[in-house]
């Protein structure tokens, strides 16, 4: 299917009409035609998990701006986002944004970080959420609000937008070179790995003194905790065996709980990867990009690099080792975990389902319906083996007007626990606030997936919603997000 075939969304007119869509593309994914609201609603229930009763259905994703301070501060964009946060509603605010342990794990030279001298700007950030919550809902009983820590491994930028400072576990086939010169990787060593968990103790006991219920160590989309899962071709304590692979998390978990007694964990985990992807070169020409084909990969077969995947075929998924990954969970007292699958920067199609690619992405080579059938088949799938773990699912935001309908019979259906959202919320917050009163929803506000909220930070500029944040929109930065785009489409 080309990619104009792929019928909008926001075309379908009703339920029924996006449900005769799901029909036409053999997706069953469930879709409930009428909306609750009110206290007896479905996405109005409180769920208990472990000392909290949280009080609804709906979560936040993790949503970084690229918008803090050299420093590691937060700034007045950062501030304004977690306000708008706490204004959604949602009753889990799942980390916040991604926040850097220490100064060389920064994603980009704008990401926050947590140490003893930024420490009481985030407990700030916290209080700022907390108020906003309060305002909009009237109180924040059943509001939980967790930090999420991270290093960010192979896409480290800690200093200059221009330049990747990678620190990885392995040299890897296909992604080494891609994201910076090959020779700026830095594999680390067993030993400047556990002065790293030295660090997340540190960040996890900070985040606890700045009032957050629980920390989440980060293992998704490829960032370091991520790469620990497929670090098979690594030798020493931390790759190889899955027991070796899992230490990082394990050692983790034992520090916090001997220095921040009481202080909870989560995790979000991509649960499977895929294979890089690129532009079809052979559909690729000056106007616009292809869709997006794996990278040659028949040199690295069997593929020995990879997590919840076939090592035969890479580009099927396996969930053998993401079950084995949450018996681990398990066994370490781990009971809440936030669903994602691949990783925006190698496989945007798949983690973000959207109609138009970012800028250093491809056009979609599925229908993006496809992919948010994924990431729900995934959670669903999951959960069957774990009904007690309290699972967040992702990928929901390109069901625009059809996204309530999907949340309330997802969750009534025990396919997740918890709704989680993103991009939605760049652009119109107050959606979850909005379908649990049962007013209408704002049509106008609804992200339509143009990208921009990745295109801008892939650029070095801050991330927002450009086409519908009047604040974004009417900022300088907008002219030369412009430009950038179309720069892009004449590359």
């Amino acid at each position: 299917m080309k990619f104009g075939d792929f019928v909008k969304v926001k075309s379908l007119q009703s339920p029924q009409g996006f449900k005769e869509n799901l029909l036409r593309l053999g997706l069953p994914m469930p879709c409930d035609d009428v909306l609750e609201s009110g206290p007896d609603s479905v996405m109005a229930q409180p769920l208990q998990v472990g000392p909290w009763q949280v009080g609804n259905r709906f979560a936040v994703h993790p949503m970084e701006g690229w918008d803090g301070l050299a420093d590691g501060r937060p700034s007045d964009n950062t501030r304004r986002r977690w306000d708008r946060f706490g204004r959604t509603g949602a009753k889990l605010i799942w980390g916040g944004e991604a926040v850097a342990v220490r100064h060389d794990g920064r994603a980009n030279p704008r990401q926050l970080v947590i140490n003893s001298d930024t420490a009481p700007d985030i407990a700030n950030l916290r209080q700022t959420l907390l108020q906003a919550h309060r305002e909009t809902m009237g109180s924040d009983t059943g509001l939980v609000i967790g930090l999420q820590l991270t290093h960010s491994g192979r896409f480290c930028k800690p200093n200059d937008d221009a330049r990747m400072e990678p620190r990885v576990l392995y040299r890897h086939p296909l992604l080494d070179g891609r994201f910076g010169p090959a020779e700026n990787i830095q594999v680390l060593s067993d030993g400047d790995i556990r002065r790293l968990i030295d660090d997340f103790v540190a960040a996890a006991k900070l985040a606890q003194n700045c009032g957050f219920d629980f920390v989440d160590l980060k293992h998704c989309h490829g960032y370091l905790g991520h790469e620990f899962l497929s670090a098979k071709t690594r030798p020493g304590d931390f790759g190889g065996s899955f027991e070796n692979r899992t230490r990082f998390l394990r050692e983790l978990v034992a520090g916090i709980r001997a220095h921040a007694p009481g202080l909870e964990i989560g995790v979000r985990l991509s649960a499977i990867d895929f294979l890089p992807f690129q532009p079809d070169p052979a559909l690729s020409n000056a106007e616009e990009l292809g869709p997006g084909v794996a990278v040659p990969h028949a040199h690295a077969l069997p593929y020995a690099h990879g997590f919840g995947m076939d090592a035969n075929n890479p580009l099927q998924q396996s969930l053998v080792e993401p079950l084995l990954f949450l018996s681990a969970m398990q066994a370490m007292d781990i009971h809440l975990v936030n669903i994602t699958v691949g990783s925006p920067y190698y496989t945007p199609h798949v983690t973000r389902p959207a109609l138009y690619p970012p800028s250093d992405g491809y056009q979609p080579p599925e229908d993006p319906l496809v992919g948010v059938m994924r990431h729900l088949e995934t959670v669903r799938d999951l959960k069957k083996h774990f009904p007690n773990m309290a699972f967040v699912g992702s990928g929901y935001t390109y069901l625009q007007e059809f996204l309530p309908h999907v949340a309330q019979a997802v969750v009534r259906q025990s396919w997740t626990d918890f709704v989680g959202l993103g991009r939605m919320v760049l652009s119109y917050p107050e959606l979850p606030a909005d379908m649990l009163a049962g007013r209408p929803l704002q049509r106008k506000r609804l992200c339509r997936t143009f990208s921009d909220c990745t295109t801008a930070p892939r650029n070095g500029m801050v991330s927002g919603c450009y086409p519908l944040d009047t604040h974004y929109k009417k900022s300088v930065e907008m002219v030369r997000l412009t430009q950038v785009k179309k720069q892009a489409r004449l590359a």
